[in-house]
């Protein structure tokens, strides 16, 4: 683990706290972002918006903030008209905005008399390629096949380049759903000699594979192998599988394990809607967080569905009376 992380894991108790749903907060706080860039649209139309969900996080106790960059990809802004300057200023700006709201946060914590928080870390969103295409397959892993591991990796490289240069404290490359694109990004990563840690987590549908169908035990062999990849884990998955996950996982790797679930509701990629299931209330969510990580987990936080309520109540279970030190690392 890297020593940020591993400090900032310590400094949580054990555990540290990962936010919760980014466009499912915007959307509250009224954003529409019925777009193919998803909630990176608000980064062109509405940047302010997700500067005040970081802040909302951050209150709520996330110890990691991830940058609004998820859906933001080169071709998605170049599709839009724009120039490649410009495509890669927003790529910048979505960490420029996690790194103000979390230094402005941080200098309000450390003006009250008892701070009770950490000095959190941010984490650069990297969506997968099904991401961008916003056709579903990013459920299913299911991209064609013409698609290869170089094409996956010329399609990431550069906003990996830049994303990696903007100063983020890790990159997190976020709902995997097939074993081709984990390795092309291990890969990559190899090749640009990334020097920034960073995490790898996967989706699945049914607890016991990724979206594929591929399992995480293949994924693993070549996750293991890297040293630039510090952290695996799953996120954007259903609650109720998430801690047989991590128990298969702890047999598997000695590296940290990171996981941020959905609401349990689960999302219809084709209708672009959310399909109701069994959904867990915050009282459940964060009973379920506690056992996630005396299962293992280093850290915890939500996805899709989940909020700043959501990230408050895991936070307050995982971290208990010893809640926060207002310490920066």
């Amino acid at each position: 683990m890297a020593v940020a992380v591993e400090e900032i894991v310590r400094r949580a108790g054990g555990c540290a706290v990962i936010d919760g749903g980014f466009a499912t907060q915007l959307e509250a706080l009224g954003a529409d972002i019925n777009d193919p860039l998803w909630s990176a649209a608000c980064l062109i139309t509405k940047p302010h918006l997700i500067k005040e969900v970081h802040m909302q996080y951050l209150e709520a106790g996330a110890d990691v903030i991830i940058s609004s960059s998820y859906q933001a990809t080169i071709p998605g802004f170049l599709a839009r008209g724009m120039l490649l300057e410009e495509a890669e200023g927003l790529l910048r700006r979505s960490i420029e905005l996690a790194l103000e709201a979390r230094d402005e946060f941080w200098k309000s914590t450390l003006r009250k008399s008892k701070p009770v928080y950490n000095h959190a870390l941010v984490a650069a969103s990297i969506g997968s390629y099904g991401a961008y295409l916003a056709d579903g397959s990013e459920y299913s892993g299911s991209y064609g096949e013409d698609i290869s591991a170089e094409k996956l990796k010329d399609f990431h490289r550069r906003r990996l380049q830049v994303l990696a240069s903007a100063g983020p404290d890790l990159i997190a490359f976020e709902a995997i759903p097939n074993k081709m694109e984990a390795q092309a990004l291990v890969e990559l990563l190899e090749e640009e000699n990334i020097q920034v840690p960073s995490w790898i987590c996967f989706s699945s549908v049914d607890g016991k594979n990724l979206c594929s169908g591929e399992s995480f035990a293949e994924c693993l062999q070549f996750l293991n192998a890297s040293d630039k990849v510090t952290i695996v884990g799953v996120n954007c998955t259903p609650p109720q599988f998430i801690e047989g996950i991590i128990r298969e996982l702890k047999k598997q790797t000695k590296k940290a394990i990171a996981v941020y679930p959905n609401s349990g509701e689960i999302w219809d990629g084709r209708e672009k809607r959310w399909l109701p299931a069994q959904c867990f209330g915050h009282k459940s969510f964060d009973a379920l967080a506690k056992r996630w990580q005396e299962a293992g987990a280093s850290l915890v936080g939500g996805c899709c569905r989940t909020t700043p309520s959501t990230i408050r109540a895991v936070s307050k279970v995982l971290k208990g009376k010893t809640a926060y030190s207002a310490t920066q690392i």
